[in-house]
């Protein structure tokens, strides 16, 4: 997934970003939520490849979240599908909400216990071969992973405001609180808050991105780098984190 926002809106005409102001100027993420969109200058969108057609964007507002937290799991599957799922891939962006910069990744596969063996239809779809995850942490020892990771962050911090982000709601909404009730984890609360991207594009843009990123890549005229379904090892980091590949 993770991807832009990696990052972003680019390319809205004046009367979009009007609309958007107007709209989104006063609102929180939430889950399923729609955002205030970030301040990005013309030289970090030149940065990723966004091209000279940037100089006239104008900047967004200040955002109220000092972390964007960018999340995309992948999980076994078939066809017909399989039940249940796992996650098998967890990995997460850390973008500061100010700069745009990339702070910090956290990346771990994770083995699936109930149907320990991919199918050829996951490995083709992911890239994740079984190599991959034999021998991984299971799901309860990289959620508390991932709680480490937060606090080595300072993501836990009352006084510092992070929010994950996701390409629709499948990854907070039914992957991870499906898998934790199934296997009796408790979901942590800073799972429980999200920004739906796709949420966000349709109410700046009008229309519903049908077909998920490809349609908002298009429609903000970003070029589609890395891989589908794949999380940030797939294509390198630095590939990744200029692409604009971001959800399920």
């Amino acid at each position: 997934m993770l991807a832009p926002l990696q990052t972003g809106a680019a390319r809205f005409s004046s009367y979009l970003l009007s609309r958007a102001r107007k709209v989104l100027g006063s609102h929180l993420f939430s889950p399923c939520g729609v955002p205030e969109f970030c301040s990005i200058s013309t030289r970090k969108l030149a940065a990723h490849g966004f091209g000279a057609s940037m100089a006239a964007m104008v900047s967004f507002p200040p955002q109220r979240y000092h972390y964007f937290l960018v999340l995309d799991f992948e999980a076994t599957c078939d066809k017909p599908q399989i039940h249940p799922q796992e996650i098998i891939e967890f990995p997460i962006l850390k973008l500061n909400g100010r700069t745009m910069e990339i702070e910090s990744t956290f990346h771990m596969y994770v083995q699936p216990v109930v149907h320990p063996q991919l199918t050829p239809f996951c490995t083709e779809l992911t890239g994740i071969i079984q190599a991959m995850v034999d021998g991984q942490p299971s799901l309860q020892q990289v959620l508390e992973r991932v709680d480490e990771w937060m606090a080595k962050e300072g993501l836990l911090d009352p006084n510092v405001k992070s929010i994950f982000v996701t390409c629709g709601d499948w990854d907070l909404k039914v992957m991870l609180p499906g898998q934790c009730q199934y296997l009796g984890l408790p979901v942590a609360d800073y799972f429980k808050q999200w920004i739906n991207l796709k949420k966000a594009y349709s109410f700046a843009m009008g229309c519903w991105p049908k077909n998920g990123l490809l349609d908002m890549n298009k429609g903000l005229s970003l070029q589609h780098i890395g891989r589908p379904h794949s999380g940030i090892v797939k294509c390198g980091y630095d590939d990744w984190s200029s692409s604009s590949h971001f959800g399920p």
